[in-house]
């Protein structure tokens, strides 16, 4: 049995299996970001944050405790399809299912390591 997305335990897998995953690491760097996620659907609104730190991801529910670079807004079959790597960020921000405010230059530093992502939670068993 998988764990629920956008839950406190989808959260600490990600960040376990992206800190577990060299490539995603490696492609990391020394970049540091923090996003703050929000995503909408039929139950109201989920947020949770994104940080990038050292080459060391970290994800936790809620708002982010840290000033963050950039938020990202998506509806939860954006957000979904974003996750099973089934859409990418770039389509679905350029189709505006996606809404980015503050530093989308960051956000662009970043496509390396977050290209890396899908490969990286492949194997991560997610209930939708």
């Amino acid at each position: 049995m998988g764990v629920k997305f956008l839950s406190a335990e989808w959260c600490q897998a990600v960040q376990d299996a992206l800190n577990a995953n060299e490539t995603f690491t490696r492609a990391a760097g020394s970049m540091s970001a923090k996003i703050q996620q929000v995503v909408t659907g039929p139950d109201g609104e989920v947020r949770y944050w994104f940080k990038l730190d050292g080459g060391q991801a970290g994800l936790g529910l809620g708002d982010s405790p840290d000033p963050v670079d950039a938020t990202i807004t998506q509806d939860y079959e954006t957000a979904a399809k974003l996750s099973k790597n089934e859409l990418t960020g770039t389509a679905a921000y350029m189709s505006g299912k996606l809404r980015v405010s503050g530093d989308l230059m960051k956000l662009m530093q970043l496509q390396g390591a977050l290209g890396q992502m899908p490969a990286a939670l492949k194997d991560l068993d997610v209930e939708y």
